[in-house]
């Protein structure tokens, strides 16, 4: 079984309520074994909500304390990236879950780059560093 990004399969998750629906994603789920997962919002966050951006590092540089997520607004959404973030990571080891098609550029989903102040750095998001320290392919779904 693989997990995919929900907002990849039109789920309606993302910060600004939006979603980006890509016929690659529906075409591989209407093959099965797909299971739509947003970190945010099991984490908590609710939908729409501001943007938010790692700070300090990347998401690995979260999951070991030495950075932080915080919204647009200046809010800390530190605990809420990291509980999404295990709640997906619990899901993939109950379901036996390999592979993970995660959005690109994500604070939480972002695998190889992430976004800050507008640019694009090398790293991972939050959900994306754990799911790879836990050994599930964690594969990018460009935009």
């Amino acid at each position: 079984m693989r997990i995919i990004s929900a907002c990849l399969l039109g789920v309606a998750c993302r910060y600004d309520g939006s979603h980006c629906l890509h016929p690659r994603a529906e075409e591989l789920a209407r093959t099965g074994g797909l299971l739509p997962l947003c970190p945010e919002q099991l984490g908590g966050l609710p939908t729409p909500r501001p943007a938010a951006e790692i700070h300090g590092g990347t998401g690995a540089e979260v999951l070991d304390g030495m950075a932080r997520v915080i919204d647009r607004e200046g809010r800390d959404v530190t605990d809420a990236f990291l509980r999404g973030a295990r709640e997906v990571a619990g899901l993939c080891a109950r379901l036996d879950v390999t592979e993970a098609l995660l959005k690109a550029r994500s604070p939480s989903c972002g695998v190889g780059w992430i976004r800050r102040a507008g640019d694009l750095i090398p790293g991972e998001g939050v959900t994306a560093a754990l799911l790879k320290r836990r050994g599930v392919c964690v594969l990018a779904h460009p935009e």
